[in-house]
């Protein structure tokens, strides 16, 4: 019954605290309420027993992401009005794309729900189960999810150097 009522608490938090974020029109607000969702998501970890998550959430997005998120705000500079609407702007195909994006995700809902639960995915092959909840994480990651991992750094790797360029741009045309 504690379980469920602290589970529901901290939801609905998480949900508030991320309506907060993007609805807020101070950049900063909008910064340091994802900074509270996040620790949230931290405490939500903790009373789900993954101790090792809900640290790696604090130290590596509730740290780091964040603190790359502000320098992004000051380098930026965001606080110049403007002008005029962009007029390539595109809403009705953002709005049909985020419509595609729903029904893939209702998709996987219901094709998750219509398939019968198979173990785990390191107990198939014999792999320990029954080590602390780090052991677990990395047997997984690194033998079932080896692929989708590596693409996943690769990704942040090319994001990284893309908003590095934009950037050097940025400063370069001012």
């Amino acid at each position: 019954m504690v379980e469920a009522i602290a589970f529901y608490t901290l939801a609905t938090l998480i949900l508030g605290f991320g309506i907060l974020v993007i609805s807020v029109r101070n950049i900063v607000h909008s910064v340091l309420f994802l900074v509270a969702d996040l620790l949230l998501v931290a405490a939500l970890y903790v009373t789900l027993a993954a101790e090792f998550l809900a640290v790696i959430q604090i130290l590596v997005y509730a740290g780091g992401i964040v603190v790359l998120y502000l320098f992004v705000v000051m380098l930026v500079q965001l606080k110049r009005p403007e002008l005029h609407a962009d007029r390539r702007r595109l809403g009705v195909v953002g709005l049909l794309l985020a419509g595609v994006v729903l029904l893939e995700l209702v998709g996987i809902a219901v094709y998750s729900a219509s398939q019968p639960m198979l173990p785990a995915p390191g107990a198939a092959r014999g792999l320990p189960i029954e080590g602390g909840n780090t052991e677990n994480l990395g047997w997984v990651l690194y033998t079932d999810y080896l692929i989708p991992f590596e693409v996943a750094s690769m990704l942040l790797l090319v994001a990284m150097i893309g908003a590095i360029v934009l950037a050097r741009r940025e400063v370069a045309v001012e």
